[in-house]
């Protein structure tokens, strides 16, 4: 990939699913409850993705990393976690689209390959949902995962960054 040497590196989380059909909205949750309680290294980016579909390409463009938080269709329980990357990501149950006209994750991802503009590193992680009926709350099982799965960004983002993520406010430190 030739991506344009940044200043500073580029990594985005991004939560993506639908809000009002109950667990599918997960992934944007979680980046709701991390905005709200943690600061964030210089060139991390988290993103409420929603149903954006087509919109997200300038977004996983611009990203030397990519943090995906979605809800995952396959078999399991509910609740159940999985963190997926490489070749990982075409198997890995993601919704494709959430109607047949409109382009999904994994497509938008394909087309920024071909435009030699995708992120050097895509990771996933993706949980398989208890409900998917008209709500604007998480069932109980997800609710519960928000916290969990937090952590999980969290140390990912350290791990990418060499950076803390610190709780309520003020600016993260490099990692000594």
């Amino acid at each position: 990939m030739n991506k344009q040497n940044n200043a500073i590196e580029t990594i985005t989380t991004l939560g993506v699913g639908n809000i009002l059909m109950s667990d599918e909205g997960f992934g944007v949750r979680v980046v709701e409850y991390l905005l709200a309680d943690y600061r964030f290294p210089p060139g991390v980016e988290l993103l409420d993705g929603g149903t954006s579909g087509i919109y997200l390409a300038p977004v996983i463009e611009d990203s030397r990393r990519l943090l995906i938080i979605d809800v995952l269709n396959m078999k399991g329980p509910a609740g159940e976690i999985h963190l997926l990357s490489g070749a990982d990501l075409r198997g890995a149950g993601l919704q494709i689209s959430v109607s047949p006209h409109q382009v999904g994750l994994l497509e938008i991802i394909d087309l920024c390959r071909l435009r030699d503009k995708a992120p050097d590193e895509i990771k996933i992680i993706g949980i398989i949902p208890q409900d998917l009926h008209l709500s604007l709350e998480l069932s109980p099982v997800m609710r519960d995962k928000v916290k969990t799965v937090a952590d999980l960004v969290i140390k990912q983002i350290e791990e990418w960054t060499n950076a803390r993520v610190i709780p309520g406010s003020g600016p993260a430190e490099p990692t000594p």
